[in-house]
């Protein structure tokens, strides 16, 4: 046979090996997190749910839903263990202390002058602004003073 021909066998089963070999190193790395699940650790299950671990079975996971509601899930279930800064920050909402200072994102909030301390004040008074626009109810008294004017084709007399 020649060569050319057992190419593309060739090609074909490396690239089969190749998957089959990256699918495994994943199922072990999940398999390994599984294994290091201890009480007290927060997880993500595959469905998107967060719970804190409160007992590991050969198969099982008791879960800690929410504070007094248990569930027992399948290890398989088990998508993500979290560390505890990761899983506080997703679940309380705390975010973790950081020493950097914020940036705010508009650059006027930087230097504070009199100018903006009455610009703050005069936005935080809840009275009218006058735009020089008047309402239908202030223009109504004057048109009800006034006659109405008349066009070239109409005539006061019939």
């Amino acid at each position: 046979m020649n060569i050319v021909t057992l190419l593309p066998f060739i090609v074909l089963i490396g690239a089969m090996f190749l998957m089959t070999r990256s699918a495994k190193k994943k199922q072990q790395q999940a398999a390994q997190m599984r294994d290091h699940m201890t009480p007290g650790t927060g997880i993500r299950t595959i469905g998107g749910m967060y719970a804190t671990v409160k007992e590991v079975h050969d198969d099982s996971v008791l879960l800690e839903v929410a504070p007094g509601v248990h569930a027992v899930y399948a290890k398989n279930a088990i998508g993500a263990v979290l560390d505890d800064d990761e899983y506080n920050r997703i679940v309380h909402g705390t975010e973790p202390e950081d020493d950097t200072p914020v940036v705010p994102d508009d650059a006027s909030s930087l230097t504070a002058t009199d100018e903006t301390d009455e610009t703050d004040k005069l936005a935080s008074d809840d009275s009218r602004i006058d735009l020089g626009k008047k309402d239908a109810a202030d223009e109504a008294p004057e048109a009800a003073d006034a006659e109405p004017k008349k066009t070239d084709g109409e005539s006061g007399a019939k």
